[in-house]
């Protein structure tokens, strides 16, 4: 089936926006010594494929499958792509694969709608204490984190414990009333909607007998940990915001065809700062905007109202040329 309207003309192309697996996850025993990791033991039925992503304690982050050496698919010697040491069980699992350019292609057409597409999201209603509850900092580490309203506690297939929000959204830290007179910084750790990890350092600032509330500017789904580098003599809290992250890279409002909330006709015109640009900055750190860009709606989010953003597509983002960058942004950090 086509998938574009000009593909009724130009014949069918490969679309690159698919944020599915491409291979189920598998889970093996072995080593890594350097970029070699030798496989001893896996699960029936299981297989490694070029590309597959690899986790695991000492493993590097985002390293990947670049070549088999013996074994292919199975017990055996594959080559990744980052140095790395670790001894034990090893997880792997895949969020796309690399040979293809992750996102991973999609597996069914979307039909002749023109490169548009239709973000369509009901975004419940924020909470500032939803990800971690008011509690008092007596010296630098981790905060505790706890699932609340419209958010939950989940193990990720990498084992990894996160809160998981209801949509991408930026999140909030709040402090109660009192003197902070030096600032402290928040580094927030977790993942994006397509399992990319990601980090963001929130200051608190100073403060005198004032509550404090400070939004991030990235949109998280999923929050693994959030860091403090000292003590503070009052309570802090984490929650969401009413700015949420669109699933794709737009770098320009030129490209934001329709804006559709509550029901109404006319375009949203959004609360302040309503659209953010996707941050293009290379690297991305953990100061640098969200990747993908955000929307603010021009009225609170409350569980029933209806988000619908059309989103037009240049063909960098989907096609046959599309690349992971043009589609989903630069790498998250």
């Amino acid at each position: 089936m086509p998938q574009f309207s000009d593909d009724l003309f130009l014949g069918t192309a490969q679309g690159y926006i698919g944020t599915t697996n491409t291979s189920a996850e598998a889970v093996i025993t072995g080593s890594v010594t350097g970029t070699t990791m030798t496989v001893t033991a896996m699960n029936s039925g299981d297989s490694l494929v070029l590309g597959q992503y690899v986790n695991g304690t000492g493993i590097t982050a985002n390293s990947y499958i670049t070549a088999f050496v013996s074994g292919a698919g199975g017990t055996g010697t594959y080559t990744l792509s980052a140095s790395s040491s670790a001894t034990g069980s090893i997880t792997i699992y895949a969020s796309g694969n690399a040979g293809l350019g992750d996102p991973s292609p999609m597996e069914v057409g979307v039909g002749p709608l023109g490169r548009e597409y239709v973000w369509d999201v009901i975004p419940q209603t924020l909470n500032t204490g939803n990800i971690a509850a008011a509690q008092t900092p007596a010296a630098a580490g981790n905060l505790t984190l706890t699932a609340g309203t419209n958010a939950k506690s989940l193990v990720r297939t990498d084992g990894t414990t996160v809160i998981q929000l209801d949509t991408p959204r930026a999140v909030q830290l709040t402090t109660a009333s009192g003197t902070i007179s030096t600032s402290r910084n928040l580094t927030v750790s977790g993942y994006d909607y397509y399992g990319q990890a990601m980090t963001e350092v929130i200051a608190t600032g100073t403060t005198s007998s004032a509550v404090a509330n400070v939004s991030g500017k990235k949109a998280f789904y999923q929050i693994s940990s959030i860091a403090i580098n000292g003590s503070l003599p009052v309570t802090i809290q984490f929650g969401t915001t009413d700015t949420l992250g669109l699933p794709l890279r737009v770098f320009d409002a030129g490209y934001v065809v329709r804006v559709g909330w509550n029901n109404t006709l006319a375009n949203d015109t959004g609360g302040t700062s309503a659209f953010t640009a996707a941050d293009m900055t290379t690297p991305a750190t953990s100061s640098t905007g969200d990747v993908r860009g955000t929307y603010y709606p021009s009225s609170a989010s409350n569980g029933v109202k209806r988000l619908v953003v059309v989103i037009a597509l240049p063909g960098i983002a989907a096609g046959p040329n599309a690349t992971r960058t043009g589609a989903l942004g630069v790498t998250q950090a």
